[in-house]
């Protein structure tokens, strides 16, 4: 990989100033078919108390409009300023991530006087949650206690490969008619029937994590229809999907080590240890004590991995991971570990939805290998350098080795017809590697990218950044983007700062650095693995 701070210093921090791209406010549409009016209710929640819900229907086959349909469940926070900028629809990643909640987060998150002028939208992508049909390919699959994801035999490797091999069988049995369009190309077509059902005639986007690689795949499909483009943690296009994850368990092996060392920085708090070193090898201790018996009869080494990897997508988790990690190594206490795993690691209905999404469109999306040689011989590989995840997210992909669709060809979204994008990326993002935001700034010209120095969370803006969060603010309020005089990168926001323990070890541990919860609560929307 790539070294990240040598591509952000060869730039320099120097910005040139703001230039205004964007189009005239969106008009009705008259080019692609009428699509019928929605119809909003109200739905709102406390935090929420104007937000709206409604369902749009979209063809399962787009090259077959008459043919049966899906039905996409909607929310919005409508307009209130005299000036409207049309609809902004907002996705959180995945593939396999709600969104209906993200517009009252949204239009929550951002100053007033710029939320009022925009009819922030959240959809349920085709299969996910509320959306018709939903997918659930094999109930409770991810129960606890699950095989130890690295295998020590060939008869280990071997249960676990047949344990993927019989849910992409079930996937494929359970839904065949709708298999062949759960994939990228088919959701962006489905936001571009949101947008007709709006009666805008452009729209406005914003996406994180995998809903990047979704507006940037609407963007090269419907160049003319994009207003303003908002991409957050960026997913490398040229590596979808099975080069983007072995990316991912370095990227994320490296943040597994920073939550080591801000362990080890704490020491008097947590009694772990103030070399990084040893207090990883305390960790991967615990994961050998937890595989012999697991923690609560719940938490084994799988679990274990699953409740540590959301602190590599966000940093506020840190407090209460570490408590829970000290009082297991220190006090001999399995109940935090097992309230952690509970609250981070577990995955309940939803969970099952989402990764029975995931898995649909990322094995459909792209072509996997299909020699299994070739993914043993890869993760032994990154094992051996990252071994954190490595296994554990091969795991987590290996349906798609026996995947019972033929695959697709990636979008090529080299783009040169947009307006001005914006795009956000922190240097030491896991999930999506800095490289990745890099890539995909080249390829959409004209773009601008805002880079995180330092930062490591997955999703960062409206999550405590305020340089960052300006630089979001003045774009949708006035389309203004930062150019730099040279180099990829157009401007620099310093890191969110990281997360300080507990008061005291009785208290209830943070989960968060910011003040006000938004990262948070962003955090708990991406989810993990989006």
């Amino acid at each position: 990989m790539t070294n990240r701070s040598g591509m952000l210093f060869a730039v320099g921090a120097t910005v040139a100033g703001l230039v205004t791209a964007a189009p005239a406010p969106a008009t009705a549409d008259t080019g692609a078919p009428r699509a019928a009016p929605l119809k909003w209710t109200g739905c709102g929640t406390e935090s929420s108390p104007t937000l709206q819900c409604a369902t749009v229907r979209s063809p399962l086959d787009h090259d077959d409009p008459s043919g049966r349909q899906v039905t996409l469940a909607l929310t919005r926070v409508p307009h209130t300023a005299k000036t409207f900028q049309g609809p902004l629809l907002v996705n959180p990643g995945g593939p396999g991530g709600s969104g209906l909640s993200m517009a009252g987060f949204v239009a929550g998150s951002l100053p007033k006087a710029v939320a009022a002028q925009y009819d922030v939208i959240g959809f349920d992508p085709r299969g996910v949650g509320k959306s018709r049909p939903a997918l659930d390919c094999v109930p409770k699959y991810s129960d606890p206690v699950r095989p130890d994801p690295v295998p020590r035999s060939l008869r280990e490797e071997q249960a676990n490969r047949n344990r993927a091999r019989d849910f992409a069988a079930s996937c494929g049995k359970k839904y065949p008619a709708l298999l062949p369009y759960m994939d990228t190309v088919s959701a962006a077509k489905d936001l571009d029937v949101i947008r007709r059902a709006t009666g805008a005639r452009q729209l406005n986007y914003l996406g994180y994590s995998y809903g990047t690689y979704l507006g940037a795949v609407y963007a090269k499909l419907f160049p003319d229809r994009v207003r303003r483009l908002v991409l957050d943690s960026n997913v490398d296009p040229d590596g979808v999907w099975y080069e983007d994850n072995l990316s991912q368990d370095y990227a994320f092996d490296t943040r597994h080590k920073a939550f080591a060392a801000w362990v080890a920085k704490y020491h008097a708090t947590y009694g772990l240890g103030s070399d990084p070193a040893k207090v990883e090898a305390a960790w991967y201790r615990m994961r050998a004590a937890v595989k012999k018996h697991p923690a609560g009869r719940k938490v084994g080494a799988g679990e274990l991995e699953d409740t540590y990897l959301p602190g590599g997508y966000y940093n506020g988790y840190w407090p209460a991971l570490a408590e829970a990690f000290a009082s297991y190594v220190n006090d001999k206490d399995e109940k935090p570990l097992v309230k952690a795993y509970e609250r981070l690691g577990a995955v309940d209905a939803a969970g099952d939805n989402g990764y029975s999404v995931y898995t649909a469109v990322q094995c459909r999306d792209a072509e996997w290998p299909a020699d299994w040689n070739v993914w043993r011989s890869d993760t032994w590989r990154v094992h051996a350098k990252a071994p954190f995840m490595a296994w554990s997210n091969t795991w987590y992909n290996a349906p798609c080795a026996d995947w019972p669709v033929e695959p697709l060809n990636p979008v090529r979204i080299s783009n040169h017809a947009l307006p001005p994008a914006l795009l956000f990326q922190a240097t030491d993002d896991a999930a999506t590697p800095y490289e990745g935001g890099v890539t995909l700034h080249r390829k959409l010209r004209g773009s601008s990218l805002v880079v995180e120095q330092g930062g490591g969370n997955h999703g960062v803006t409206l999550s405590g950044n305020a340089c960052l969060d300006r630089y979001l603010a003045d774009y949708l309020a006035k389309g203004t983007v930062p150019r730099a005089k040279r180099g990829d990168v157009d401007a620099v926001c310093a890191k969110t700062p990281d997360p300080k323990p507990a008061a005291a070890k009785s208290a209830r541990p943070a989960v968060r650095p910011d003040a006000d919860g938004r990262g948070a609560a962003l955090h708990g929307m991406i989810g993990f693995r989006g």
